[in-house]
């Protein structure tokens, strides 16, 4: 006979930081310290700020533990699945999970091991130390490199030269060594043995981003109005709209420069060191969520185009792929290796691309540029209805609070005029 209503147990509310368990906590104490580190206690502690993180929830797990009769703490960094309950989420987020546990524990050791094998320092990569699959109940532990002083630039200023060269440097190793990787098995694809590169939870219809996405050129419509005199911008959005999907496979697919691409590469999903004087000297890529194989241009491009001002991107672009081309050289001849392209090959295939990194600057860059108390809070919506709504109303409140966003986002149309790709 089942209990009176009134003595039902009340339902346990799941929320992202109630995922982490004690056996996690564990298996990544194991891993980080070794075997003879003893667990004490541990807590959740959260430290993000609302906007910093979109696709899950971030959080730390404060360990006490014991090794060598001498008591100790370490801080882990938690991503956890949001639990937001949406049915949209749920089949991408599981897959964004997998994605990215899988590139740090098993890919990365691999790409580190044929850059160490022919002289190159290994990728700037946190270290990752347990990562549970669980559908509905994802959690990745990564190390904490706060107290190594790393931080998130503000992404409302635009990254300037010096951040972005950091950033071009890395990606160029990473590529490069994925070239390596593959060099070692060259009649095996390397999406044999890592199949997790083979899902594109972008260009895929079935993920759900297409709606999302067809959404914000909507809403880049509505902006373009807004400001006025950019007629021509309007129509070729709205040309965008019809070929949207087709766009989205054939750019964002394999191509002959296929490489091990990061695929969310922009401000929030990098971090920098800066010495005494204020200047970035080291960079950290994180958030391989959305990694996939593909040309190299599609990292540069989704970069260039979502975390620089026009100012910045438009007169250095050639300086900027001379960059990232030297570096990417530097590990094939240490390789012994043939460069896989020209500098002339490389800016076509850069420009190949930029119908991608315009609809990359109107899905993202209106919302980047909220400030964090007007970022609408992804985990308290029910539906991606209500949360592209919020979206929208809080971009178009923006245009007249924020004097970043209008020369930020007009300067791609503007671009895109002067190189004809907007008739």
């Amino acid at each position: 006979m089942s209990k009176p209503a009134e003595e039902q147990p009340a339902t346990k509310v799941v929320t992202p930081q109630s995922l982490v368990t004690e056996e996690e906590v564990k298996a990544a104490l194991r891993l980080d310290k070794g075997s003879d580190a003893l667990l004490k206690s541990w807590s959740m502690v959260d430290f993000t700020k609302k906007g910093d993180n979109f696709a899950c929830v971030v959080s730390s797990v404060q360990v006490q533990y014991s090794l060598n009769q001498e008591n100790m703490e370490v801080v882990y960094i938690a991503k956890l699945n949001p639990c937001r309950h949406v049915k949209e989420f749920e089949e991408m987020t599981c897959i964004m999970f997998r994605k990215e546990s899988e590139f740090y524990l098993n890919l990365v050791p691999e790409l580190n091991s044929v850059l160490t094998e022919v002289g190159q320092k290994a990728l700037r990569f946190p270290k990752c130390f347990h990562g549970c699959m669980d559908k509905n109940k994802e959690v990745i532990l990564l190390e904490d490199l706060r107290p190594q002083g790393y931080q998130m630039f503000d992404r409302r200023r635009g990254l300037d030269v010096a951040h972005i060269t950091l950033i071009l440097k890395e990606l160029g190793r990473l590529h490069a060594s994925s070239r390596l990787l593959q060099a070692k098995t060259p009649d095996q694809d390397l999406v044999v043995t890592h199949d997790f590169l083979v899902p594109d939870i972008v260009a895929d219809e079935s993920m759900g981003f297409r709606d999302v996405f067809l959404r914000q050129l909507d809403q880049s419509i509505d902006l373009l109005e807004r400001f006025g005199g950019y007629e021509r911008s309007i129509a070729w959005v709205k040309s965008l709209k019809l070929e949207f999907a087709k766009l989205m496979k054939k750019h964002l697919g394999r191509s002959k420069y296929n490489v091990v691409c990061h695929g969310d590469c922009w401000n929030n999903n990098v971090l920098f060191r800066y010495n005494d004087d204020g200047e970035p000297f080291e960079v950290m890529l994180l958030d391989l969520q959305i990694n996939r194989l593909s040309s190299p241009a599609t990292d540069l491009i989704y970069l260039m185009y979502t975390s620089l001002n026009g100012e910045v991107r438009i007169p250095n672009l050639n300086t900027f792929l001379d960059t990232y081309y030297d570096t990417f050289n530097t590990v094939m001849e240490a390789a012994g290796m043939d460069m896989i392209f020209t500098r002339s090959e490389l800016l076509k295939e850069f420009r190949s691309m930029n119908v991608i990194g315009a609809i990359y600057a109107m899905i993202v860059v209106p919302f980047m540029l909220l400030e964090p108390e007007d970022t609408p809070d992804f985990n308290k919506a029910e539906n991606m209805e209500e949360l592209l709504m919020e979206v929208k109303e809080k971009t178009l409140e923006a245009i007249d609070k924020y004097p970043l966003m209008k020369p930020r986002f007009l300067s791609v149309f503007d671009e895109m005029m002067d190189l004809g790709l907007i008739p």
